[in-house]
């Protein structure tokens, strides 16, 4: 190695313009070497923080690999093999944290603390050694100065001696100061060459320590693991590209269809209609009142879930209830702005909900399912089934039979009830319906008849011509306040259909069955209420709004009458109308009615009502009718509530009021 310049300590003492020129050029290298020491301080403290953030980064992921373990994902089916393989990554990771934790130790000892220790020692000490030097200078040429100024004439020899002595001890001071500086600016240009290379080596060591440590650590054990883990991800590969290759094939062929499946009433023109459908989903709009008499359509998710109908909003985790569909009633509504709206009673009548459905073929099965789950034809074995027999059998119902041929083969299949059976009730022995109703008997939803029809039922109550303009007729008053029961039931007219028979309940029955179900396969759902009044004398269907009597039967042409034994809203009467001649029997018509109330409540008003007719021909029989029945005020029968029904029918004195 060749020889470096150096300071000559002999000529300290002198201290010529030579010596510090000299010297003024090893101060420069100093203060280079120093600015180039803490440049090159920061680059091997950012190479320790690299790697001690290493290390820390490390244990951070081996935490969480195993936190995938304790992730609750929703869709975590088939993770048990990811999960162990994490698992063993971790384990993998922990030992090389260890190693890169013992490289960020090394790197530290060896590399960052000899340069911090070169920086703090040997160029501090440069520094601290530069301001002495300076000082003693500084005293040295003040008192060469003090020197100077002694008098020439007159000397002072204490003065002179002081001075003197002065001058030696700076001139020492100085001597000293300087030689100590030199050697050490001397002893810099070996010192700054281990400087530099001592952190180099430290730094090279230790990496190589740590690839040994780490070749070791990779022996064949973790090439197989490594192996089986590229195999298994190779794996998973494919079938995400199979699957991707199958969701596109799927891509291709749903976006092929025709622009028409994007509109939301493609199928007005022929629309393929479901009437057997028992559960139905879908979005729908319903009416939400904002106002006194201001309203907003909200569009959400519906579907019937058992005999409910549910409510989900877009983004809901789960659905709410919005309606129970047992016994409701579903009919089609006119709005002014929309189409396709059909409304939502409750059997109570307290809850009605208004929705909207995209298109005609929707709108109509919605109508449809919701009347299926109605009657709670869910609740049977097989209600696919009972469904389709029920929707054929209502076609058949309403279907005219225009030739011979046909009514012989409609007559030759039995068209068995489909009414609801209670769950564990024993199936009862009915008529057959051939034997009460001829099968493509017309069913008539309105009560207004035609004028001939008209005519014959005034005929049939008594001959008395019903008022227009809804004033009652001297007889028609007299009539009413004579009768000893009056009674006013709230009721909706449903149908009304020609019958064979009036022997059995079971009529009325049938005739139910088929104009609900007529009524369902046309989707006729709108009703009218009217006001059912039974007297003594007769029955009178009568219009609320203009109090114009609309039908009126005399109460012994009442041959039959019954409630339904499920929907107990439902009732019906038959009724027997006049002769036609001699060779020919009675016409026998059943109604059917939708009542606010219980229809056993009718029943056992009109029951009641011909109790009286007979009670009439006998005067001590009628006496001991109302001794037995409580009376109101102004002594007409007082009509008991649904519950004490059976108990009034014994005989028992006490009773409430009828809701009407």
């Amino acid at each position: 190695m060749p020889a470096v310049h150096r300071l000559l300590l002999e000529d300290a003492l002198q201290d010529s313009p030579q010596t510090r020129s000299l010297l003024s050029v090893f101060e420069e290298d100093a203060g280079t070497l120093t600015d180039y020491t803490n440049q090159l301080l920061q680059s091997l403290q950012r190479v320790f923080g690299a790697q001690n953030e290493m290390s820390l980064a490390t244990q951070q992921l081996s935490k969480q690999l195993l936190e995938y373990e304790k992730q609750n994902f929703a869709l975590g089916k088939g993770d048990e093999e990811v999960i162990g393989t994490l698992q063993d990554f971790s384990k993998v990771v922990d030992e090389l944290n260890t190693l890169h934790t013992e490289l960020a130790n090394q790197l530290a000892d060896r590399m960052v603390f000899p340069m911090i220790q070169f920086r703090e020692k040997d160029l501090t000490e440069i520094s601290t050694l530069k301001d002495i030097f300076a000082i003693a200078s500084s005293e040295h040429d003040a008192s060469m100065a003090k020197y100077s100024r002694l008098p020439k004439r007159r000397e002072n020899e204490k003065l002179k001696t002081e001075v003197v002595g002065e001058v030696a001890y700076s001139r020492r001071k100085q001597h000293q100061a300087s030689m100590q500086y030199y050697c050490a600016l001397n002893a810099l240009q070996y010192r700054k060459r281990v400087a530099m290379l001592q952190p180099m080596l430290g730094y090279t060591q230790a990496q190589v320590n740590f690839f040994k440590k780490g070749m070791d650590m990779a022996s064949k054990k973790m090439e197989s693991f490594l192996s089986s883990v590229t195999s298994m991800n190779q794996s998973i590969q494919s079938q995400l590209d199979s699957e991707a290759e199958a969701m596109r094939q799927a891509q291709r062929e749903l976006l092929s269809v025709e622009d028409s499946i994007y509109m939301p009433d493609q199928d007005a023109s022929n629309p393929l209609i479901n009437r057997n459908l028992i559960q139905k989903a879908g979005y729908l709009n319903i009416r939400n009142k904002t106002g006194l008499v201001t309203t907003s359509w909200d569009r959400l998710y519906f579907f019937t879930q058992g005999g409910n109908l549910m409510c989900q909003p877009r983004g809901a985790v789960a659905g709410g209830m919005v309606l129970d569909l047992d016994n409701s009633s579903v009919m089609a509504v006119d709005c002014e702005d929309r189409r396709y709206c059909f409304q939502i009673t409750s059997p109570d009548g307290k809850m009605c909900i208004t929705l909207q459905a995209e298109s005609k073929k929707e709108y109509e099965e919605w109508i449809c399912s919701l009347n299926n789950i109605s009657r709670q034809i869910y609740l049977t074995d097989n209600p696919e089934a009972v469904a389709i027999r029920l929707n054929q059998t209502a076609i058949q119902a309403v279907t005219p039979i225009t030739s011979f041929e046909k009514r012989h083969d409609t007559c030759a299949e039995r068209l068995k009830p489909v009414a609801v059976e209670p769950s564990g009730a024993a199936p009862q022995d009915t008529p057959d319906s051939l034997e009460m109703i001829t099968p493509g008997t017309p069913i008539q939803f309105d009560i207004m008849l035609p004028a001939s029809e008209f005519l014959d039922q005034n005929r049939a109550g008594g001959g008395r011509r019903t008022n227009p303009f809804g004033e009652s007729e001297d007889d028609c008053a007299a009539q009413s306040e004579d009768s000893l029961l009056h009674q006013m039931f709230v009721v909706r007219f449903l149908g009304s259909m020609a019958v064979r028979s009036h022997r059995s309940k079971e009529v009325i029955y049938e005739a139910m069955r088929q104009v609900l179900a007529a009524r369902a396969i046309h989707n006729i759902f709108r009703t009218a209420e009217s006001h059912l009044i039974v007297t003594s004398k007769s029955l009178q269907l009568i219009d609320p709004q203009t109090q114009v009597t609309r039908i009126s039967f005399q109460l012994r042409d009442v041959v039959q009458f019954a409630a339904h034994q499920e929907n107990r809203r439902l009732m019906g009467f038959v009724v027997e109308g006049p002769e036609i001649s001699e060779e020919m029997e009675p016409s026998l018509s059943a109604y059917v009615f939708e009542s606010n109330t219980e229809g056993e409540k009718i029943c056992y008003t009109i029951s009641l009502g011909k109790e009286l007719i007979e009670a009439e021909k006998d005067p001590e029989a009628l006496a001991l009718l109302m001794k037995s029945m409580p009376l109101t005020s102004d002594g007409k029968f007082l009509v008991l509530e649904s519950e004490t029904v059976g108990a009034v029918q014994n005989g028992a004195e006490e009773g409430l009021e009828s809701e009407a």
